[in-house]
């Protein structure tokens, strides 16, 4: 094992306070996730603490990736959507697709970076001729 995967290599928790591993050497599957992969799976972590974590070192810039472990078998399920929220959530939507200038719905999300639609934007932009 190399002096990188030495560094996260603490599976007794004792330098970082919970089980550490290397990227790539976590436990199985069937004991520990991340939130996607309990996400994945319809499960939830459901308040409990982190139990483990992977550990990353970027040779390069020197920065330490981390990505926390939950237990399989104290996650909780999935809460449904109500129809609340699912109301609440379309109602957002409309918002991100109603340009605030002139009120027109669109397909797609608004640009945050330009405030509007591209038409209100760009009012006098002008097509060339015979494109």
């Amino acid at each position: 094992m190399s002096a990188a995967y030495g560094k996260c290599f603490d599976p007794s928790g004792a330098r970082y306070g919970v089980p550490t591993f290397p990227w790539k050497y976590a436990p199985s599957d069937e004991q520990y996730a991340t939130r996607r992969q309990l996400r994945a799976r319809g499960l939830r972590p459901g308040g409990q603490p982190i139990a483990a974590q992977v550990m990353r070192i970027n040779r390069r810039a020197g920065t330490v990736r981390v990505a926390y472990l939950y237990r399989i078998d104290l996650a909780l399920p999935v809460r449904p959507m109500t129809s609340r929220k699912w109301g609440a959530l379309a109602l957002a939507m409309l918002a991100r697709q109603t340009c605030p200038i002139c009120k027109v719905v669109y397909s797609y999300c608004m640009p945050r970076s330009l405030g509007c639609c591209v038409l209100c934007a760009y009012p006098n932009t002008t097509t060339p001729q015979g494109s």
